[in-house]
């Protein structure tokens, strides 16, 4: 079966009824758990995006406490785990501000975590190609915020 195109879907929702509507949102979150957690944050958390972003930097912070620190290889699987979900919500969101912000806080608690990262090329590397990345969209972002985003990239960079 060929998937139909984003503007072929959006005509055909236009032309269904409320409860048809629901009906489709409702067999969308059955199916898949990334579609009930993007519906679950358009639906209660897309309005406060603040408590949205704290709520995320929690589990950011759990999920470091959790990480195997055996071997420099759990670690990094660990690690990149963390960065892919912190990435997924940060496609929920589409606000920039709040992608910087998290991708930060993933990166000062990288930068934390102990045993130390500097021991480990792959994970220095991990970190450094997020640094970048979050420079290049800070650009995008008011002058105040970039500002104030970037002291806090150098910060980091300091620590490394």
């Amino acid at each position: 079966m060929k998937a139909a195109g984003i503007r072929e879907l959006k005509k055909e929702l236009g032309l269904r009824t409320h409860s048809e509507l629901m009906e489709i949102c409702l067999n969308l979150a059955k199916f898949k758990k990334e579609s009930k957690e993007l519906l679950t944050y358009l639906l209660f958390e897309s309005g406060n995006e603040e408590a949205y972003r704290d709520t995320i930097k929690e589990e950011i912070e759990e999920r470091f406490k959790e990480i195997n620190a055996s071997s420099y290889y759990y670690i990094k699987k660990g690690i990149r785990k963390i960065l892919r979900e912190t990435k997924k919500y940060i496609r929920y969101s589409k606000n920039k501000e709040t992608e910087v912000e998290l991708l930060l806080y993933f990166c000062n608690q990288m930068v934390e975590f102990s045993p130390s990262i500097r021991r480990s090329s792959v994970l220095r590397g991990l970190l450094e190609r997020e640094l970048a990345s979050i420079k290049k969209k800070l650009e995008k972002l008011h002058e105040d915020l970039q500002y104030d985003y970037g002291n806090i990239i150098l910060n980091l960079e300091e620590k490394l």
